[in-house]
Parts: structure tokens; sequence; C-alpha cells
């Protein structure tokens, strides 16, 4: 179970869906902080904690846009599973694609969870209360602040 004070990092490049995402977050009284950068070079920044995310927290969970400039989704992911210090992180996509040649990658490549972004609002809002009520909640993830690990 995690904590409410454990980050979440949003790897998002549309400022449109970051604003859905956050009120989504407010709407479903989500109390983890939300950390977003805007594509997949930020992303592996972040959590490095190089350059001007120097000071950046470990998040506790992922939530990955597949499609992105710079470096893409399955980039980053890959880049993630290959690191020590960041692969246990656990890793949801959440994308517009549902393309099963997409899925069927991002799982190979060690996504925890695929989710496919609902085009209606309300509909979104239940999808990331559903995913944070499960991966926040319910699941047991890792907590890098208590264990002194970051």
């Amino acid at each position: 179970m995690s904590s409410t004070s454990d980050p979440i990092l949003l790897v998002e490049d549309s400022e449109n869906d970051v604003l859905i995402t956050r009120r989504a977050w407010k709407k479903g009284h989500i109390k983890n902080p939300l950390h977003v950068v805007n594509d997949g070079e930020e992303a592996i920044g972040f959590l490095r904690r190089e350059g001007s995310h120097a000071g950046a927290p470990k998040p506790s969970l992922i939530l990955l846009d597949l499609k992105m400039p710079k470096m893409d989704g399955f980039e980053v992911l890959q880049e993630i599973k290959r690191d020590p210090s960041i692969r246990s992180i656990p890793v949801i996509v959440l994308t517009s694609s549902n393309r099963s040649s997409d899925i069927d990658r991002a799982y190979e490549l060690g996504c925890n969870s695929y989710i496919v972004k609902p085009v209606n609002f309300e509909k979104f809002i239940n999808a990331i209360v559903g995913l944070s009520h499960y991966w926040l909640e319910i699941c047991t993830i890792p907590s890098y602040a208590t264990m002194g690990m970051y």
C-alpha cells in the first residue's frame, strides 16, 4: 500500500491530457503529489535526478504516454527497465493507442499495466480514480522515501 505522500510521475506531452489528468486527480480526491514531464528525455532526467531535476523525488508510480517527441514511451520504458536504480518503479502505460501491437510491445518491455485513455471525460476520471485506487490503495508498491534507497 502506498502513502499519500508518495509522488506519481505523469509523462505526457499533450497539455490537454495533462489538464484533464489534473482535473481527474482533483475530482478523484487523490492526495499523492503529481509531477509532470512533457517528453521521454525529460522523464529519464527526472528519474535519474539530472539537470533541472536534481532535487526531484523518486516516484512510486509512473503514468506513461507512448506517443511523445524526442524519446517515445517505448524507449522510456526500455530505459527504465534497464536501469537497476529505477526499474522496480511500476509503470502504467496510459495512452490513446489500442493497437494490439502497441499493447504487446509495452508488456514485452515490462509495463505493469496498460490503460487506453477513454475519450469521454467522465470515463477518463473513472479510469484515473480506478487506477489510483488499485495502485495506491490496494497494491503494495515500493516506497523509496521510507526505504532510504534514493
